[in-house]
């Protein structure tokens, strides 16, 4: 199955800068934090009650911005990156990174 990214992809930035990700329990991985929309990010954080420092947006079209993104956080043990997460049900997308 194929997945329709949006124009831009909107991440979640700790005070540190660093990209937020989220464990699932038991599991030895991770998944970055992605959300179609600022909206939906502040959704998510009003949720959650996560303090983000930040929400930082990269186009999906730039290929050298995402080729670098996924390079840096392979390193950090992250799998995938969960679109549009829901906080009260788990509902998302799972974006297998490959390569």
């Amino acid at each position: 199955m194929s997945v329709e990214l949006p124009s831009e992809l909107h991440f979640l930035l700790d005070g540190a800068g660093a990209l937020i990700v989220f464990q699932e329990k038991d599991a030895s991985w991770a998944g970055v934090l992605a959300f179609s929309s600022e909206e939906r990010a502040r959704d998510f954080l009003r949720q959650s009650n996560l303090e983000a420092a930040e929400i930082a947006a990269i186009a999906t079209g730039d290929r050298a911005g995402i080729a670098q993104l996924i390079a840096l956080v392979k390193r950090r043990a992250v799998r995938n990156l969960l679109l549009d997460l829901d906080y009260a049900t788990g509902k998302c997308i799972r974006v297998e990174f490959q390569g």
